[in-house]
Formats: C-alpha cells, sequence, structure tokens
C-alpha cells in the first residue's frame, strides 16, 4: 500500500507542474515588450544610417567630378548637363541635383525620398557638406553631414 501512496503522489506532482503560472506568463510578456520597445527604434535607425551612405559617397564622387569638370571647361555651369550624366544616378533613397552652378561655385544635393525622405545633403566647390534638412530628432549642420540622432556627424 505504501508504495501506491507514493506512485500517486509522484502523478498528481507531475500534473501540477503540466503547465505555466500567469505570474509567470505576464513576466514574458513584459520582458518581450521592454526588448522591442528598445531594439526596435534602434534598428530602425541603424537601418536609415545605413541608406545615407548612398548620398554620402554618391555627393563625394560628385564633387570630384565638377573639379575635372571646372579643371577642363575652367567653370562649373554646365555640369550637371551632356552626355554622360556627371551627376549620381537617382538612387531608391535619393535624388541629385545641381541648384547651384556659376563659374566659380557649385551645390550638389542629395534630397531624401521613400525610406530616407526628410533628409537633404549637399556639398560645393570648397568641399563644405551640410546637413541642410532632416526629420526630427536628427538636426541640421552648416558643416557636416549628419548620420544619427542627435546631431552626430559622419567624420
Amino acid at each position: 500500500m505504501d508504495r501506491k501512496r507514493v506512485f500517486e503522489g509522484i502523478r498528481h506532482a507531475a500534473r501540477r507542474q503540466a503547465g505555466f503560472t500567469l505570474i509567470e506568463l505576464m513576466v514574458v510578456v513584459a520582458l518581450v515588450g521592454i526588448l522591442g520597445a528598445v531594439a526596435i527604434p534602434a534598428y530602425r535607425d541603424y537601418v536609415t544610417r545605413g541608406r545615407l551612405t548612398d548620398a554620402f559617397s554618391a555627393l563625394g564622387s560628385a564633387q570630384t567630378q565638377a573639379e575635372e569638370f571646372w579643371s577642363n571647361a575652367h567653370t562649373y555651369a554646365g555640369f550637371d548637363q551632356g552626355t554622360p550624366r556627371r551627376l549620381p544616378a537617382d538612387s531608391a533613397n535619393f535624388t541629385y541635383s545641381l541648384p547651384v552652378a556659376t563659374d566659380s561655385a557649385f551645390k550638389i544635393t542629395a534630397t531624401g525620398r521613400a525610406a530616407a525622405n526628410g533628409f537633404v545633403y549637399s556639398i560645393d566647390q570648397s568641399g563644405t557638406r551640410s546637413t541642410d534638412q532632416s526629420p526630427t530628432g536628427w538636426g541640421t549642420s552648416a558643416t557636416c553631414w549628419i548620420d544619427r540622432k542627435g546631431g552626430q556627424c559622419v567624420q
């Protein structure tokens, strides 16, 4: 008889341990919520920063092309005309334009679209990089390209 009681006690204990308590489930849900609240915005900013490099590399390359054009023509006027196109090709994230082109000065602008909407970067004949516009929280600068929230510049 004693043996029978032992087996029944084990079976009863096994039935009680079959699931999770409501408190355990609520703790897990709370932890997932906290991790999601931190990780998702950080990941979104990381992906956005990756998209911004399109503009940085294209503008740097365009400045070199503009200087080459000036050394041949002694003017920046007309840099955006002709074949092949000297301005960077528009990408999924940025369009490129030349709003200023005189004999001695130029300004090439990258305007964000789609996932990079709200960002506007530019470079001029002196190599001055500027962040003319950005979404809330990123900041602007007349002397650098901002690539992080809080106004941190690309180095």
